[in-house]
């Protein structure tokens, strides 16, 4: 679509961007070009404007970059999942009701875990817990004892006891036997601390999803049991008179699902071992379908890898279908449900908000109006191959231009080019290439050779933050997140960008972007404005990001802000959580931030007496390195 035939609009940008696609109902665009933010869909008087809250964020005395959470939407996304299910069991005569079980892997940060547990409460929405320590936080944040608390993950004696101990006090807490030798020695825990268990089994299906955590499920998955085991297990609990306690069925299909047939598939291979378990003579009332929960991440409603093909009510529609299919004929009792959802309750909950420091623009260079007396031929070849090029011949241009560029960069290197004729050849070539790239513009096929020119051509603006510690799956696994201005949205974005960050990786940048027909290499930017700041903001960042980030050039956490929205556009700062101070990182690596300062100070010392500096210019340095310490991991004003 040609955006510059008529006068830019709010329309266009939100086009441009897909914001309706991936916003979950949650964003739009302001008349005055703000990115707005609704704390639920539909709620468009109580919107604010997230400029607006940027610039709240600095008045406090916040750099960029700033890991914003918007709580209303963590509110009304644990509200959408447990209402849709409650609906759609209605409508289709269900007899069992859905539980929800947040894996505090996803997000395990203190703030997110805590409204999780608020928020859920009156859904009795509880946590998964895939570890020792993730099992403690559990303990200590969840006090809704009708909510479940599910135990996956390796378990030795003192994770067994534990979760016995949280069963003794009142909790939910299920037990899963992940593989076969942790049966035996919970049957042996709980005799020993008189503690009656509630257990579930995860089971390895045959069915397997595709996409990056395929492996996650199939039959070659590292946690579960197959059928032989199941039927072990099965005898081992009879001959303990231990088979009352087994009450749940689990398995785990993959994160971030695409495909809606692969989630009814696994559903029905689950709900025919869960049946076979009932004709055991084993009490189950819980089946646990595990995450998967896809999020629409590049809005394009399809089995793509960072999309999904189905809406919420389609997912909840499916899985209670085919339920109901399996154990209906069989006149087996209508399940508990439980989903372990958590890449969708939090991803739309946080924005990463950064500004730009600079921009390296892609510029050819002025051109001579006559090429110098002793031009070498290949330059004379490119200057009149780009003054005769037609839209006829862009391809033989392309071609020609690339030969001789080559040839110019061969003769540099024996020694039979100069500097400055290599510098013009170079600026001949991208002036050729930037010609064609405008030509191509007009042609109905354009040939695989210039259909990545836009990336080619494209300026470098360098953003405020790490890739690998804030977006650590866009770097790891071509993860596509949003990722768009949150001003100047009524202007047309005239400049093509790849974002790279403040490390000194060549890996750290984002040359991968959402778009309607698949991936786009490069973002539609504006021009940088004197004295003005330029923020970018990355959406739906709330899963994994957090946790999975690492300190790749010692950038620590950045700084985070939760705000709740009121009434009529206005807003609250919750909580402020300052990032990590450079001291702060230096001893997550074993480091002594007091002893580096003290060797530091002697080192400074030891210059006076070398007679380099004045005891003026010591007290100086010092303050300096000691104010370094303190500040920010990131890039300051």
């Amino acid at each position: 679509m040609n955006y510059t035939m008529e006068r830019w609009n709010i329309g266009k940008s939100m086009d441009l961007f897909g914001v309706n696609e991936w916003g979950g109902g949650y964003f739009f665009i302001a008349e005055n070009g703000d990115m707005m933010v609704m704390p639920e869909p539909g709620a468009a008087d109580r919107a604010v404007s997230i400029a607006a809250i940027a610039d709240g964020i600095r008045e406090r005395g916040f750099d960029m970059p700033v890991l914003l959470r918007i709580e209303n939407i963590l509110d009304s996304q644990i509200t959408s999942l447990n209402e849709t299910f409650r609906a759609a069991m209605e409508e289709l005569g269900y007899n069992g009701t859905f539980m929800g079980a947040y894996p505090i892997k996803v997000n395990q940060q203190q703030q997110v875990v805590e409204k999780i547990t608020q928020f859920g409460s009156r859904y009795h929405h509880g946590l998964e817990a895939g570890s020792k320590a993730e099992l403690i936080a559990a303990m200590g944040m969840l006090t809704d004892k009708q909510a479940v608390l599910i135990c996956n993950g390796y378990k030795d004696e003192e994770f067994i006891d534990l979760g016995l101990y949280a069963t003794k006090i009142g909790y939910t807490c299920i037990l899963v036997v992940e593989m076969p030798d942790e049966l035996p020695l919970i049957i042996e825990r709980s005799k020993k601390l008189a503690a009656k268990p509630i257990l579930g089994i995860r089971i390895k299906l045959s069915a397997q999803a595709g996409g990056h955590w395929s492996e996650s499920g199939g039959e070659r998955s590292i946690f579960g049991l197959n059928t032989s085991q199941i039927i072990q297990a099965v005898d081992l609990l009879i001959a303990a008179g231990m088979l009352d306690c087994l009450k749940l069925v689990h398995y785990h299909l993959g994160s971030q699902i695409s495909n809606i047939r692969e989630i009814r598939t696994a559903v029905n291979e689950a709900c025919r071992v869960y049946a076979g378990l009932v004709k055991e003579g084993a009490q189950v009332t819980y089946l646990d379908l595990g995450g998967g929960l896809a999020v629409d991440y590049d809005g394009s409603q399809s089995n793509f890898l960072s999309s999904r093909n189905y809406t919420l009510k389609e997912y909840c529609t499916d899985i209670i279908e085919a339920v109901m299919t399996s154990l209906d004929d069989e006149q087996i009792p209508h399940p508990i449900i439980i989903t372990e959802s958590g890449r969708a309750l939090v991803a739309y909950y946080s924005i990463l908000l950064f500004n730009v420091l600079d921009v390296t623009r892609f510029q050819s260079g002025t051109l001579p109006a006559t090429m110098p007396e002793d031009c070498p031929p290949q330059l004379e070849y490119m200057h009149q191959a780009l003054k005769d090029m037609t839209v006829r011949n862009i391809q033989e241009v392309f071609n020609d231009v690339i030969y001789y560029r080559d040839e110019t960069r061969r003769l540099f290197q024996i020694g039979q080019i100069s500097l400055r004729q290599r510098s013009l050849a170079e600026q001949l070539f991208w002036a050729t290439i930037s010609e064609i790239n405008r030509l191509s513009k007009e042609l109905k096929h354009v040939s695989t050779d210039l259909t990545d020119l836009d990336r080619v051509l494209s300026d470098f603006y360098y953003c405020n933050f790490s890739v690998f510690q804030s977006l650590p799956d866009s770097w790891a696994i071509g993860q596509l997140f949003p990722i768009m201005p949150i001003h100047r949205l009524n202007e047309e974005p005239t400049r093509k960008g790849i974002l790279a960050d403040i490390t000194c990786d060549c890996d750290g940048k984002i040359d991968q972007f959402i778009d309607k027909r698949g991936v786009k290499r490069y973002l539609p930017l504006h021009e940088l404005k004197p004295h003005e700041e330029y923020i970018l903001g990355t959406f739906l960042v709330g899963a994994y990001q957090e946790t999975l980030g690492d300190l790749h050039n010692l950038l620590g956490d950045t700084n985070v802000v939760t705000i709740r929205i009121l009434d009529q556009g206005e807003f609250e700062f919750v909580t402020e959580q300052e990032g990590d101070t450079v001291a702060e990182v230096l001893s997550y690596v074993q480091y002594d931030p007091k002893r580096l300062f003290i060797r530091f100070r002697k080192t400074a010392e030891q210059a006076i007496r070398a007679g380099r500096i004045t005891a003026q210019e010591r007290r100086e340095i010092v303050q300096a390195y000691e104010a370094g310490l303190r500040g920010y991991t990131y890039f300051e004003r």
